[in-house]
């Protein structure tokens, strides 16, 4: 048997690996491409929301989503630090795209990656305004709680301590956007300006789980970097969504 297949069976049974050296290669391949989504992805929706700051209603408004912004670029950084110890250039990476560009509202792009960029699908959509900004962050931010959950049972230990970190300041920031939420709809104005933002964010939130029946999810179950399937996060969201937005007055 071959020492990938060993290490393989290894990390079927639960096993862990804690440093660089002794990742075969195609499991260092898939846990840099793990960690660049998620980088990608910090990095983009913290760059996005810092455009709407400004838009916030009221000071403590400003103060939380610059909260946001900033524990985003810090939790990027971690990670970033992370993808260093195995050769990655931290230097360049933080400035080789540019962050906030989007692409047009109306573009269809699925689950699709762009080139080298490795944000979540998205994060390639432009927020329109407070209310939208406030929408997204709820809706992603539940998403995000759901992914961290996932990844904080990986079999790379030093990454999965970092999501472990991470997972209760992401979670205050779903719960800030549901605070914003409660202010936004408390008026029929408001009410219908954060459903037509539902109806947007919705089914691009869903998207960025991945597409179904992934050809690459059973090599990452038996690397131990996934355990349950795209499909399966997708409908722990979606029962959360059946969930929460009544709440609202949304649907």
């Amino acid at each position: 048997m071959s020492e990938t297949m060993d290490i393989e069976d290894y990390l079927l049974q639960g096993g862990v690996m804690t440093n660089p050296s002794n990742a075969p290669p195609r499991y260092r391949g898939e846990l840099l491409r793990l960690m660049a989504t998620f980088v990608d992805s910090e990095l983009a929706g913290s760059a996005g929301f810092a455009e709407v700051i400004n838009d916030a209603p009221g000071l403590k408004a400003r103060i939380a989503a610059s909260r946001i912004v900033l524990e985003k670029t810090d939790h990027a950084e971690r990670v970033l630090d992370l993808m260093g110890t195995f050769g990655a250039d931290t230097a360049r990476y933080a400035v080789h795209h540019p962050w906030a560009a989007r692409l047009d509202r109306d573009a269809e792009i699925g689950a699709a990656r762009r080139g080298s960029d490795m944000r979540l699908s998205v994060f390639h959509y432009p927020l329109q305004g407070w209310i939208d900004a406030v929408v997204m962050n709820v809706l992603m931010g539940r998403a995000v709680g759901i992914q961290l959950q996932e990844f904080s049972r990986l079999s790379y230990a030093p990454l999965a301590d970092i999501f472990r970190e991470i997972a209760p300041r992401e979670a205050r920031h779903a719960e800030l956007g549901e605070e914003g939420l409660t202010r936004i709809v408390a008026t029929e104005a408001g009410r219908e300006a954060a459903q037509r933002s539902v109806d947007f964010w919705r089914p691009r939130v869903s998207a960025s789980f991945g597409r179904e029946g992934s050809t690459r999810f059973d090599l990452l179950r038996r690397f131990g970097l996934r355990h349950r399937t795209n499909e399966e996060l997708a409908k722990s969201w979606e029962a959360g969504m059946e969930t929460l937005l009544p709440t609202f007055g949304l649907i």
